[in-house]
C-alpha cells in the first residue's frame, strides 16, 4: 500500500495553497508599506509640531499647485486610512489649513472613505472565512444581530470617538456588512467631524497668533511659567466631542425602538388573553 500522496491530492493541494498564499499578498503588501513609512521616518512628518513649523512653505506650495496639492493631499489621506496610521485628525486640521474648511473637509471625508473601503475589502477578503470556521456559532448569532440593523451600528460606531477608526474598518468585514451598507455609512457618519476639524484648521494660523500672544504677554508680565502650548487638543474641545456623542446615540434610537417594541406584548394578544 503506497502511503504517499497520490497526483490528485498534489494537485488538489497546489490550488490550495496559491489561494492561501493570494490571500494573504494583500495583507504582506500592507505590511510591507506601513513597515516602509516608519522605516524612512514617515512618523517625523505626521505630528503637530511638524505641521507648524511647515505650514508657510505648505501654504507656499498649495496657492502655486493647487490641483496637485489636492490630489497629493488625497493620496496621502487614503493612505493613511488604508495602512491603519495614527494621524487621520492631524491630516484633517492640515486639509482645512491648507484649502480651507469646506474644500480640505471635503476631500477629507472623500479620502477617509476610499481607504475605509479599501481595507475593508481587504479584510473581508483575507479574515472573514477564516474567521468564520474558526468561531462558529459564536461570530454566526453576532453577524446576524449586527447586520439586521447594520446602517444605525455603523453610524453610531462612526459617528462616536470611542473605538479607533482602523478598528470599525476591520470589525464590520468580520460581522458581514454589505459593501454599500459600509460605503455609505462610513461617508455619512465622518462627515459631522471632519467638517469640524477641517474648519477649526481653517483658523491654525490665528490660533497660533492667539497663543504666541498671551505667551508674549505673560513674559512681559515676568511669568516664570510661560508656556507656548500649541497642541490638536487645543482644537478638540469637551463640548465638540459631547456633540458628536450626541450625534452618534441619536442614530441607535431605531435599533432601541425595535428592541422595545419586540419585547413588549402585542396589544392584539393581549386582548385575546382577556
Amino acid at each position: 500500500m503506497n502511503a504517499g500522496i497520490s497526483p490528485s491530492e498534489a494537485e488538489q493541494a497546489r490550488p490550495a495553497g496559491r489561494s492561501t498564499l493570494l490571500r494573504l499578498l494583500p495583507v504582506g503588501l500592507l505590511l510591507a508599506a506601513l513597515a516602509a513609512f516608519f522605516l524612512f521616518g514617515g512618523a517625523k512628518h505626521l505630528n503637530f509640531e511638524a505641521l507648524l513649523q511647515s505650514r508657510a512653505r505648505l501654504a507656499e506650495y498649495t496657492q502655486a499647485n493647487l490641483p496637485v496639492a489636492l490630489l497629493i493631499y488625497i493620496a496621502c489621506y487614503t493612505a493613511a486610512v488604508a495602512l491603519s496610521i495614527p494621524g487621520a485628525l492631524l491630516l484633517t486640521i492640515t486639509g482645512g489649513f491648507l484649502f480651507g474648511g469646506w474644500i480640505g473637509g471635503a476631500a477629507a471625508v472623500v479620502a477617509a472613505t476610499v481607504g475605509a473601503t479599501f481595507l475593508f475589502l481587504i479584510a473581508r477578503f483575507v479574515l472573514a472565512g477564516a474567521a468564520e470556521r474558526r468561531t462558529g456559532a459564536w461570530l454566526a448569532k453576532m453577524r446576524d444581530g449586527f447586520r439586521e440593523d447594520a446602517a444605525s451600528y455603523m453610524l453610531f460606531l462612526r459617528l462616536v470617538p470611542i473605538f479607533p477608526f482602523w478598528l470599525v474598518n476591520l470589525a464590520p468585514a468580520l460581522l458581514g456588512v454589505p459593501l454599500a451598507t459600509f460605503i455609505w455609512t462610513t461617508f455619512l457618519g465622518v462627515i459631522p467631524g471632519t467638517f469640524a476639524y477641517a474648519l477649526a484648521g481653517a483658523g491654525l494660523d490665528s490660533l497660533v497668533a492667539a497663543q504666541k500672544q498671551a505667551y508674549d504677554a505673560c513674559i512681559a508680565a515676568g511669568g516664570a511659567a510661560c508656556k507656548f502650548d500649541l497642541s490638536p487638543s487645543k482644537l478638540v474641545t469637551k463640548e465638540l466631542v459631547l456633540g458628536f456623542a450626541a450625534i452618534g446615540f441619536a442614530a441607535l434610537i431605531p435599533v432601541l425602538l425595535k428592541k422595545w417594541r419586540a419585547r413588549r406584548p402585542s396589544t392584539k394578544t393581549h386582548g385575546m388573553q382577556e
